[in-house]
């Protein structure tokens, strides 16, 4: 049975979940020509936000809250990054998300051995990335077998894999920050 705690974690990651995903990441380029260009990166903040989350709270809470978030994406709104409906599940996408499972728990394994600090949390934050990108690989597989559309892997592969797991594990890095906070918070409950 749920508590009243836990449901409030449950909503808080829930809706930083939605929040995140329709985020775009920047990187303004206020040097070239002396005005605010921007370069769109082709991710979210959505991977950085759920570490955080699984760093916050323990995995229980955010697996139910990213499967309740999957359900909303699904069946009653678009709530991923490129839409969303039972459609999405034919997108190379949809494997990365499922990919995000086995991160959370990955990341969940510095809050079971109470050892959060830099080295840890770059080790496991790059082979949670690395884990989530490989089912993420494995799911496209799938698809290309189901469909014989072999000439599409590597074309996937690219767009959705090489091209972004460089900026995922970069992403890493600002969370830095918050890995000493996050640890005085854990001490003091």
């Amino acid at each position: 049975m749920l508590n009243f705690y836990k449901l409030i974690e449950i909503l808080v990651s829930l809706q930083s979940l939605v929040i995140t995903s329709m985020l775009p990441v920047y990187i303004p380029l206020l040097f070239i020509y002396k005005s605010s260009n921007n370069i769109e990166l082709p991710i979210t903040w959505q991977i950085p936000t759920i570490i955080l989350l699984t760093l916050i709270f323990n995995k229980k809470v955010v697996f139910r809250a990213f499967s309740i978030y999957i359900v909303l994406g699904l069946f009653i709104f678009p709530a991923f990054h490129q839409g969303g409906s039972i459609g999405y599940l034919l997108t190379p996408n949809f494997g990365y998300l499922l990919g995000l499972y086995p991160l959370i728990t990955i990341i969940d394994n510095l809050n079971t051995r109470k050892k959060i600090n830099v080295g840890n949390f770059l080790k496991n934050g790059f082979i949670a990335i690395c884990a989530m990108h490989l089912i993420g690989i494995f799911y496209n597989f799938m698809q290309i077998m189901f469909y014989s559309q072999f000439n599409l892997f590597l074309y996937n592969l690219g767009k959705y894999s090489l091209g972004k797991i460089g900026y995922h594990i970069l992403m890493l890095f600002p969370l830095l920050l918050l890995i000493k906070p996050i640890e005085r918070l854990k001490r003091s409950k």
